[in-house]
């Protein structure tokens, strides 16, 4: 390796003045580059930690949005149930009426779900 010092030394020595001011200049030049690439990469780490920090961010706030919403229709399906339990009761015989009625709440539940599952699948897309 010493060589190859002593050989471009020479070398330079060997170079006219405007050709040392020259390469000079190209080594300033490359030297810059180099800080110019860090610098690059630095604000791409922070760039990529400001990213993560705002997708935990939004995870957090997909899942309490959707502790929200599952608890909304746990609060539907247990309706649904008492309904049952009631309309049950009281119908007798007339289980047509049970039916509608059962089946008009868990309508309007799966439309609710529904509408909770497009709204994640939209956030995860974005």
């Amino acid at each position: 390796m010493a060589k190859s010092r002593t050989k471009s030394s020479k070398a330079i020595r060997a170079m006219s003045a405007e050709a040392k001011v020259a390469y000079a200049e190209l080594q300033k030049r490359a030297k810059d580059l180099g800080r110019t690439i860090a610098e690059i990469q630095r604000d791409a780490r922070r760039a990529e930690q400001r990213i993560e920090a705002d997708a935990r961010q939004r995870i957090r706030e997909l899942r309490k949005e959707a502790r929200e919403q599952l608890g909304g229709l746990k609060a539907k399906q247990r309706e649904l149930s008492g309904t049952l339990r009631n309309l049950a009761a009281a119908a007798g015989d007339s289980w047509q009426e049970v039916k509608h009625s059962g089946e008009s709440i868990l309508a309007d539940a799966r439309a609710a779900a529904a509408a909770v599952l497009e709204r994640f699948r939209s956030a995860l897309r974005a």
